[in-house]
């Protein structure tokens, strides 16, 4: 009790602060790597190149890309969100990609006999058929955005991190605690929300299949 009157106010901040910059970094990713998986199912000759480019940019040590974007963008929140935003690529547009890849070829041949353009096919047909595929990647990478994010304090940034460093620093298994309790529930409340988005919005047609 003694504890959270002393620290309650530094854990209630930095878990928003480390929200703030997860769900950023999370929106952002979406924003680029789902319509890039969408053209990348058009231009195959693209696909593995793009593809290969956000893998080898998903190997690069967290600590190391943290530190690598301090040259150009400097310290704080700016360049943890570029680099989370990076870690965040690679299972969204993946799982974009090969959820609209796998889309059955006979619900494509239907959208073209109704007369779909390929813009309806696409928004009306493959991207509902492959939601749960694009969830699965998004869901993904929200655990790993929110549990790099930690490293942020490194740079400025502020987030959990910072109370889990001041306690490996000051020999405090409390703040390590204090840091990493909110870490584990923030991911797994995110994948639980992702989770429950995805049965709202999957279409009823595919719920029945996967029963």
């Amino acid at each position: 009790m003694q504890f959270l009157q002393e620290y309650g106010g530094q854990i209630l901040t930095t878990t928003l602060e480390h929200l703030y910059i997860s769900l950023i970094a999370l929106f952002l990713g979406a924003l680029i790597a789902i319509p890039l998986g969408i053209v990348l199912t058009r231009t195959p000759k693209i696909a593995n190149i793009v593809l290969g480019i956000t893998s080898a940019l998903q190997t690069i040590p967290s600590l190391a890309l943290l530190t690598l974007m301090i040259p150009f963008l400097g310290v704080g929140r700016l360049p943890a969100i570029v680099a989370l935003f990076i870690y965040s690529l690679l299972p969204i547009l993946r799982n974009t990609y090969i959820g609209l890849k796998n889309v059955d070829k006979n619900y494509l041949d239907a959208a073209k006999g109704m007369g779909m353009t390929n813009r309806q096919s696409i928004f009306q047909v493959e991207l509902p058929l492959a939601f749960p595929t694009i969830m699965a990647g998004l869901r993904l990478a929200a655990v790993y955005v929110i549990a790099w994010a930690s490293l942020a304090s490194y740079i400025g940034a502020g987030g959990l991190g910072v109370l889990i460093f001041s306690g490996l620093d000051n020999y405090q298994p409390a703040l390590i605690f204090a840091g990493t309790i909110p870490i584990t529930l923030l991911a797994l409340g995110a994948d639980y929300l992702l989770g429950r988005l995805e049965s709202k919005l999957t279409p009823q047609t595919l719920q029945k299949e996967g029963k």
